[in-house]
């Protein structure tokens, strides 16, 4: 077999951080080695050709989740109130969807990384930087009036984490469904009191 060229060479570790980033998210960061290469199609052996240690691809794979400007950045200087309301509502329905609750390998990383981050001090330590902007940046999409999205994020990472925790049950719907109606009923992140 040929030698691979230095593209090929970073095609595949962009793969490699890809599906770590999924698979994390799925699993949790103590996903193996040998499990991770597998899946990508490599030897074990491949894998510290391309990285230093397991600790730096979990943060590659973090800073990867956190990417996709389109739905882990502020909001855009242009956009109006009544796009970003719109958009902010958009963000509510799908992030506390019984699809986003089953699928965290395509999930919002503040949720998929929470738990393994809270975990590993270390990690944490290393990824925090990353961590701390996308949180920041996903409340910002959730901020209203004087809200600054913090608590808006807080309800919907809970409701996420405590629907995925008791899917296969009745209140896993009732978590999701909760937490939209508690974000969504008055426009203003807040529920209505009655």
């Amino acid at each position: 077999m040929g030698r691979v060229s230095k593209a090929q060479a970073q095609e595949k570790r962009q793969e490699v951080v890809a599906t770590a980033s999924r698979m994390f998210r799925e699993r949790g960061t103590a996903v193996s080695i040998a499990d991770l290469m597998k899946a990508v199609g490599l030897s074990h052996g491949a894998f510290y050709k391309q990285f230093a240690s397991k600790d730096d691809l979990v943060d590659k794979a973090i800073a990867h989740a956190f990417e996709d400007p389109a739905t882990h950045s502020p909001m855009a200087p242009e956009e109006h109130a009544e796009e970003h309301e719109a958009a902010r509502r958009t963000l509510i329905e799908q992030y506390l969807s019984i699809w986003h609750r089953d699928h965290a390998e395509d999930g919002c990383p503040v949720s998929g990384f929470a738990t393994d981050l809270g975990r590993d001090p270390d990690q944490a330590a290393r990824s925090q930087q990353v961590y701390i902007k996308g949180v920041r940046n996903r409340a910002a999409r959730l901020a209203t009036g004087d809200d600054d999205g913090v608590v808006q994020l807080c309800t919907m990472v809970g409701a996420l984490v405590l629907a995925r925790a008791t899917r296969g049950n009745p209140i896993s719907e009732e978590l999701l469904q909760a937490a939209r109606t508690a974000l969504t009923e008055n426009g203003s992140g807040r529920p209505t009191r009655s």
